[in-house]
């Protein structure tokens, strides 16, 4: 009996996809990372602001991928407060991370979203990557070994397109 496997869209499924809704974006080659600080140097060059992803889970396992601008000071439990995460807010394990958004430790990007056809996930995003405050957002594209940076319109348009309705907060 064949398993069910679903194939997951990788960073060249993810860049044909851009290319065919018309979403302009720039890629920075780069040795792989596994966490913004590690980035940043790489993306001196680069103009906009590079954005922290977070897979979390709450006490009933419900998902969410948290996506803000790389300086904002985060706690978890204001977030879990804002976004109504019963029991807190907690880390998800990489292997519900690669079946739900076909992604690893380390590459965790908005972009995974196009993997979770069935909506499991709830996108939550920091008001300032939707509101044109930067010029432009960079997150990883389904891998560490690259960014790349589109406008918060690019963004919009790729989050309605993957067919999710995110939560907007305010991270102050």
């Amino acid at each position: 009996m064949a398993e069910n496997i679903r194939t997951h869209v990788d960073r060249a499924g993810l860049e044909h996809k851009l290319k065919e809704w018309a979403i302009d974006y720039e890629t920075y080659e780069h040795p792989g990372v596994f966490t913004v600080e590690q980035a940043l140097p790489h993306l001196s060059n680069a103009e906009g602001m590079f954005a922290k992803n977070l897979f979390l889970r709450d006490k009933k396992k419900r998902l969410f991928l948290f996506c803000a601008p790389h300086d904002a000071d985060i706690k978890l439990n204001d977030l879990a407060k804002l976004v109504g995460a019963s029991g807190g807010l907690r880390f998800a394990d990489e292997n519900v991370l690669q079946q739900t958004l076909g992604l690893t430790q380390g590459a965790v990007t908005v972009f995974g979203i196009i993997n979770d056809v069935s909506n499991d996930v709830r996108l939550v995003l920091d008001k300032r990557l939707t509101d044109g405050t930067y010029s432009k957002i960079m997150f990883h594209p389904m891998e560490n070994t690259a960014t790349l940076s589109m406008t918060s319109e690019g963004l919009v348009k790729f989050i309605e397109m993957s067919n999710h309705k995110p939560l907007i907060i305010e991270i102050s």
